[in-house]
């Protein structure tokens, strides 16, 4: 079979999946302005099961992309505001007397959820932001002693202002290697998306435009496209052999102190499925990864002390590092 006829093939295959995610991403985009790119990789990041860090300047629209995403797939949907003063508890729940069952209750937090929404987590201190730990890793939080499993899917869909510095608390490295992903809005890129947004805006009855949304898709829907990633999208030997390559050169990067762990590998590893079934296929091609490399490597890269003071930035370094790794040839299915 030639490669295109399997293509065209593959595409038939998954016809009403690249549908679905489609329609999510359009879903999105009546809220959302000239983003399809972030669009699409928060979506890939969250059929991949991980958790995604939105960090950009005030007033670019990441509490927005959050709260829509969410209504889209019909989860179920909390937000905490993370301020200096909140405390583990606010998050996770605590446990109080009930004097007529002679019981302690549980009283669950906002972290029983499908999609939390951690807006500016780094305004939370170092206690708090640890709480979120388990709850990130394992989808399941201790309180009191006892363990409380979180409901699936479960999704921290956080943001962060990176120029305030007052009142904030730097997320520390163990809690950003967490994320899956950190992805920025970025500015309007043209003087027609600035006016788009803008008669958007006028043309909303109120200022949450999500509260109005209809959603694309179920939960249920949703999280089989997750299913079908983890066990309908391939990566051949070639590309695993790839992926490892270009992790490796980040961490042998003469301005790099610490690099990514084998977490990150497999960010990269797991992201790239997800992208390879947006785009209607059952196997991974370099461009996938490629396309990923900064967004799920950066926020794990720590430079040297005299390199950073010089200037240099992960993103930087790591696109630096990937184009030294050759890309294989061959590495689609063979067919």
């Amino acid at each position: 079979m030639k490669t295109e006829d399997y293509l065209e093939q593959q595409h038939a295959v998954y016809k009403d999946e690249v549908a679905a995610l489609r329609a999510l991403t359009n879903g999105i985009g009546r809220s959302i302005v000239g983003k399809e790119l972030v669009v699409e990789k928060m979506i890939a990041g969250a059929l991949a099961g991980g958790h995604v860090l939105m960090e950009d300047y005030p007033g670019l629209g990441k509490t927005l992309l959050v709260k829509t995403f969410a209504r889209n797939v019909a989860a179920d949907f909390k937000r905490v505001q993370f301020t200096p003063d909140i405390l583990p508890s606010d998050i996770l729940g605590t446990k109080i007397w009930n004097n007529e069952t002679r019981q302690f209750l549980l009283l669950k937090g906002p972290v029983f959820t499908n999609v939390l929404l951690a807006d500016e987590i780094n305004r939370a201190p170092p206690k708090t932001q640890s709480a979120l730990l388990e709850a990130m890793e394992e989808r399941q939080v201790t309180i009191d002693g006892e363990t409380h499993k979180l409901p699936k899917p479960f999704f921290v869909l956080a943001t962060q202002n990176p120029i305030e510095q007052e009142g904030t608390y730097p997320l520390p490295e163990a809690q950003m290697d967490r994320f899956l992903l950190r992805l920025s809005m970025g500015y309007p890129t043209t003087d027609e998306e600035e006016a788009a947004i803008l008669e958007r805006r006028a043309g909303w009855a109120k200022d949450d435009p999500t509260v109005d949304l209809q959603p694309v898709m179920d939960l249920p829907r949703f999280d089989s496209l997750r299913q079908r990633v983890e066990t309908g999208v391939r990566v051949s030997s070639e590309v695993m052999l790839y992926i490892s390559r270009i992790v490796r050169a980040v961490r042998m990067h003469p301005q790099v102190r610490v690099g990514p762990s084998p977490r990150g590998t497999l960010a990269l590893y797991k992201v790239s499925k997800a992208m390879a079934l947006m785009r209607g296929r059952d196997f991974v091609v370099p461009d996938d990864v490629k396309g990923f490399v900064a967004d799920a490597l950066a926020h794990r890269t720590l430079l040297k002390i005299e390199d950073m003071l010089s200037g240099a930035v992960p993103e930087r370094v790591v696109r630096e590092a990937v184009a030294t790794v050759a890309v294989p040839r061959g590495a689609t299915r063979k067919v």
